[in-house]
C-alpha cells in the first residue's frame, strides 16, 4: 500500500513542482509549500478512491476537493486569491491529465 501511495505522490510532487517553475514561481517558500501540501492531498485523495467505487464521479469530487484545499493553503501563503487558484488548477489539472495518460498508454502496451 505505502509502495502505490509513494508510486502516486513522487510524479505528482514533481510534475507539480515543474508547473509551478514554468510559472516562473522560484520562491523556495512556496516550491515547498507544493510538495508539503501534496504530501497532505495525495494520499488521502488515493486512500479515498482506494475504499469507495473509484469511478469517474467519485475522482472528480476528489479532484475538486483537492483543488480548494490546495488553493486555500496557497491563499494562506501567498495572499493572493487569483494566484493560489491559477497555481492549484493548472498544477492539478496537469498531474491528473498527465496520470490519465500514463494509465491510457500502459493499458495500449
Amino acid at each position: 500500500m505505502i509502495l502505490r501511495l509513494l508510486t502516486a505522490l513522487v510524479p505528482t510532487i514533481l510534475i507539480e513542482l515543474g508547473v509551478l517553475c514554468l510559472l516562473k514561481e522560484h520562491r523556495p517558500k512556496v516550491l515547498l509549500a507544493s510538495v508539503a501540501i501534496n504530501v497532505l492531498t495525495n494520499p488521502l485523495l488515493n486512500l479515498y478512491l482506494n475504499c469507495i467505487d473509484g469511478g469517474w464521479t467519485s475522482i472528480g469530487v476528489g479532484e475538486v476537493v483537492v483543488v480548494v484545499v490546495e488553493a486555500v493553503c496557497y491563499y494562506l501563503l501567498l495572499r493572493r486569491i487569483d494566484t493560489a487558484i491559477i497555481y492549484s488548477l493548472l498544477c492539478n489539472a496537469i498531474s491528473f491529465l498527465t496520470g490519465c495518460l500514463v494509465l491510457l498508454l500502459a493499458a495500449l502496451v
